[in-house]
């Protein structure tokens, strides 16, 4: 057994599967995956698991070189979206539109739901190498 890290042998598989440029998408519970996106859902119960330990642990192991999140978590989450923004720095986040949001995550190789109920707690990460 791992004794740290990623446990979850799905989300294990997935972050070490990713190519540079590669994306993963980590959500809310109330994220729509699109139906040709792998979906590995983790979600239990309203907020458990909750999306920033599950982000946090994901970027533990994932080297990523950008962020984008949809730009109503301004307005809706704006504890969220700084929460996030340390979470990622010295990454700036970029902010796109939810409906543009949501299209880009068709190209994702996967979405891992969480059972947050904050909204427009999502986010793409793209996946960066640890060389230069």
């Amino acid at each position: 057994m791992k004794k740290s890290g990623l446990l979850n042998s799905n989300v294990s598989r997935i972050v070490a599967s990713m190519g540079h440029t590669d994306w993963l998408v980590v959500s809310d519970a109330g994220f729509p995956c699109p139906l040709d996106v792998e979906r590995i859902d983790l979600a239990v119960t309203a907020n458990v698991p909750e999306f920033l330990p599950v982000l946090r642990t994901i970027l533990g192991d994932l080297c990523i070189e950008r962020v984008i999140l949809a730009s109503e978590i301004a307005d809706f989450s704006p504890a969220r979206l700084k929460e996030i923004a340390a979470l990622v720095e010295p990454l700036a986040v970029e902010l796109v539109p939810h409906l543009e949001f949501k299209k880009l995550s068709q190209r994702a190789r996967a979405v891992i739901r969480t059972g947050d109920f904050t909204p427009y707690s999502n986010v793409i990460l793209q996946s960066g190498v640890p060389y230069t």
